[in-house]
């Protein structure tokens, strides 16, 4: 199995897909990916469910067969291959999970907030705070579609280790808004222009 080990995590997340016992399309994949790996992965465009479809193809990792989709019309379905649920098995098993990094756009942003208006940040955390809940009815819903499912049981754990993971992103949130001032003399001085006072080229802020 040596020649799978280059396969990025994106090739075993949709071949993983396919694990749960049932033949789909390209599209119906990337239903499935839309309703699952966005939450807690990447969710991959229309382009990169095919790519990867091809990539697994040919290594044997999935077989496909052309099914009537209509009047002159073929669909493309795809299921896991004895060989690709062995390499799938192989992955989960052996290959070292790594950690999460946080890329976190608002609190790279946040990061940089004194060269924002008071007013200019706090409109960013709140439309962070809507997002989240958006975000977490999506995944509920997921949740309450999977959750009595043996079938799903794995996901459904995931799906309520991400409920949690939006529980902790707000009650973060909350507290950073509870904190934040109306305003403050150095921000009003960012807002006006950076670096103006109080620093030296290379240096950080003093005192």
């Amino acid at each position: 199995m040596r020649q799978e080990r280059d396969l990025p995590t994106t090739s075993y997340a949709v071949l993983g897909l396919l694990t749960f016992g049932q033949e789909l399309s390209g599209y119906e994949l990337k239903q499935w990916a839309d309703s699952t790996l966005r939450f807690y992965w990447t969710a991959p465009a229309m382009s990169q469910i095919y790519t990867e479809l091809k990539r697994l193809a040919q290594r044997g990792l999935v077989l496909s067969r052309e099914v009537g989709g209509g009047p002159g019309r073929t669909t493309t379905r795809y299921r896991v291959s004895a060989k690709g649920a062995r390499e799938l098995r192989r992955w989960l098993a052996d290959s070292d999970p790594g950690f999460p990094l946080l890329k976190h756009p608002v609190a790279l942003r946040l990061l940089l907030g004194h060269l924002l208006d008071p007013g200019q940040v706090r409109a960013m955390l709140e439309a962070y705070d809507q997002a989240l809940a958006a975000q977490r009815r999506d995944l509920r819903a997921v949740l309450d579609g999977i959750d009595n499912d043996p079938a799903f049981e794995f996901p459904a754990h995931v799906a309520r280790w991400g409920l949690s993971y939006y529980d902790s992103e707000e009650a973060a949130l909350r507290q950073v808004l509870n904190a934040l001032p109306e305003g403050s003399a150095a921000q009003s001085r960012a807002a006006q222009g950076t670096g103006q006072t109080g620093r030296s080229s290379g240096a950080g802020p003093t005192r």
